[in-house]
């Protein structure tokens, strides 16, 4: 099944998961190269982890007490998920396409999901 797989990422053609604004940009106006592939999606995470910083501090800020307590040891254990996401991507299975791409956009995706947790927690949608 890995083979399969493996093929049929190879036989398709390279692409890459939509992102924010800048990432698009940035991806269009690559020079065509990894190393160029790859800071597109390094900035993209970089952006995502800020803007996850950002509201995670304004919902915190907001919080009694004891959901403070809670909602840190949550934030914790989602931390460490985060830093293991996507991780096969960038291990090596699935090239270098998997590792400068695919690996980028799933963990910029994987924050920003974070992101609307608590953007709707924060905005009372719960």
């Amino acid at each position: 099944m890995k083979k399969l797989l493996l093929a049929l990422l190879f036989l398709a053609p390279a692409s890459y998961a939509a992102g924010d604004d800048l990432y698009d940009k940035c991806m269009a106006e690559a020079d065509g190269t990894n190393p160029g592939f790859g800071k597109c999606g390094g900035e993209w995470v970089a952006r995502a982890d800020a803007k996850l910083n950002a509201v995670w501090k304004e919902v915190y800020s907001n919080l009694e007490d004891a959901s403070k307590k809670d909602m840190l040891a949550e934030q914790r254990l989602w931390n460490a998920y985060k830093e293991k996401s996507c991780d096969f991507f960038a291990n090596g299975d699935f090239g270098r396409e998997g590792q400068v791409i695919h690996f980028p956009a799933c963990r910029a995706q994987t924050i920003e999901a974070r992101i609307k947790q608590l953007e709707q927690f924060r905005d009372g949608e719960y």
